[in-house]
């Protein structure tokens, strides 16, 4: 992926992994003995809708609780075995159900019911928000966003990940019911597909007479990360201050539009997640699992063999999330699941800058990286965004890749954000 390893006067170019061919049938992971789903809230005191011992069907909706539209979909037939709270990064939240799997497998049919009783604009918000790609009716149906276009991405979120490209080659189909759905169902007629040059003829397919835009993206990363679509292929510069949505344009992966299509196909709601396995020599895999199968499953049925300061990265490495267990599940948004040796693992230092500007001359964005993240060392978070345009990084990872001092210049990005954005929230709360 990496076209030039030196640095200096010529900067290194990351290309995405991409598919020529139509790619082969994913490796199907096992129906797991147990799998873990996650609402995104927690129960806070309230009695919860769904309790250990409660027999659930394959595809059906569960409810955390009364008052709340949070809910997720079974991916198995079985029986709850547990309920418990845990957190995640930046003191996200959430509920986990633990459902132990029977033998015998049966679909459950209010998906099917709904479409013919309250009409299939109602199926896809009462059914459809945790589909594999995880479909964004928060944004969807936000009255503030006035979204007026959807980006549809068969384009990939970080490096070596083949998994949006593997649907538009694949499912051509679904994708095109999926498009049409959407388009009836949240009022938005104007749909752009972003694909890389490659996929342009086989994408040619989607929309039909429906008037789909397609959009050809430079395969250097960061091309494909959303404000750079905005601005390279469609023209529009999101200002700092503002996120893509606030401009009226949602992106939604091509696996969540042609999983709703799916859905409306087969009558019944998908429940399999398609992914990209990256293992230790950097090889990639295409696997298809249950939502909820825990990572040990998919790395037992792949003959990858961990070991102690292993690690194990959900997405990308520039972008990707660390998790520390085997038991963590695949969630309907993971779009790859990266496996590297320990001694392979990139050191991280709390050594200070030393300002050889490698950070900033790498910045798609032109951020002053250099001074920026003297500021978010010392949590002046506020003057970092001010002044040196923290909400203007497009959070591509490229700075801590070339930091000579190997500094997680990405993490205290990340970090200052969401202290931030928190803020605000707080401040906006005591307003009312």
């Amino acid at each position: 992926m990496l076209k030039k390893s030196f640095f200096g006067l010529n900067q290194p170019r990351f290309e995405y992994a991409v598919v020529g061919n139509v790619p082969p049938e994913p490796e199907r992971i096992p129906v797991p003995e147990k799998v873990t789903l996650h609402f995104k809230g927690q129960l806070n005191g309230k009695k919860p809708l769904v309790k250990t011992g409660d027999k659930v069907r394959t595809g059906q909706k569960i409810l955390l609780c009364e008052g709340s539209s949070d809910y997720v979909i079974s991916s198995v037939t079985g029986t709850v075995s547990s309920l418990s709270s845990a957190t995640g990064d930046f003191g996200a939240s959430y509920t986990a159900v633990t459902i132990r799997t029977d033998a015998e497998e049966a679909f459950d049919e209010a998906f099917a019911e709904g479409i013919a009783e309250k009409g299939e604009e109602d199926a896809v918000r009462d059914f459809l928000a945790c589909v594999p790609g995880m479909l964004p009716l928060e944004v969807l149906d936000d009255p503030a966003k006035h979204i007026e276009t959807i980006v549809v991405c068969g384009v990939e979120k970080d490096l070596f990940m083949t998994t949006n490209q593997y649907v538009m080659k694949s499912d051509t189909e679904a994708l095109n019911k999926g498009i049409s759905m959407l388009k009836k169902a949240t009022g938005v007629h104007k749909v752009v597909i972003a694909l890389y040059q490659d996929t342009v003829q086989k994408a040619g397919a989607v929309g039909g007479a429906s008037g789909v835009e397609l959009r050809v993206i430079d395969t250097a990363y960061p091309s494909a990360q959303p404000r750079m679509i905005m601005k390279d292929a469609m023209g529009q510069v999101v200002p700092a201050d503002m996120s893509c949505e606030d401009t009226g344009v949602c992106f939604i992966s091509a696996q969540a539009v042609a999983s709703v299509g799916r859905a409306f196909l087969k009558k019944r709601i998908p429940v399999s997640k398609t992914l990209t396995l990256v293992k230790k020599d950097m090889s990639t895999v295409m696997v298809e699992a249950r939502i909820g199968t825990p990572l040990e499953d998919i790395f037992r049925a792949s003959d990858i063999s961990l070991f102690d300061k292993d690690r194990i990265i959900l997405g990308g490495p520039m972008t990707g999330s660390a998790v520390y267990s085997t038991d963590y599940p695949i969630g309907p948004d993971t779009d790859a699941v990266m496996v590297q040796d320990h001694g392979a693992v990139a050191l991280v230092s709390d050594y200070p800058c030393i300002n050889c500007g490698e950070c900033v001359r790498i910045c798609p964005a032109d951020v002053p990286v250099n001074m920026l993240v003297r500021f978010l060392e010392a949590k002046k978070y506020e003057e970092a965004a001010d002044e040196y345009d923290l909400f203007s990084c497009v959070e591509c990872g490229l700075c801590s890749f070339v930091c000579v001092a190997k500094m997680p210049i990405f993490q205290y990005i990340r970090l200052a954000k969401y202290e931030l954005n928190r803020m605000r929230t707080e401040e906006e709360e005591a307003d009312v």
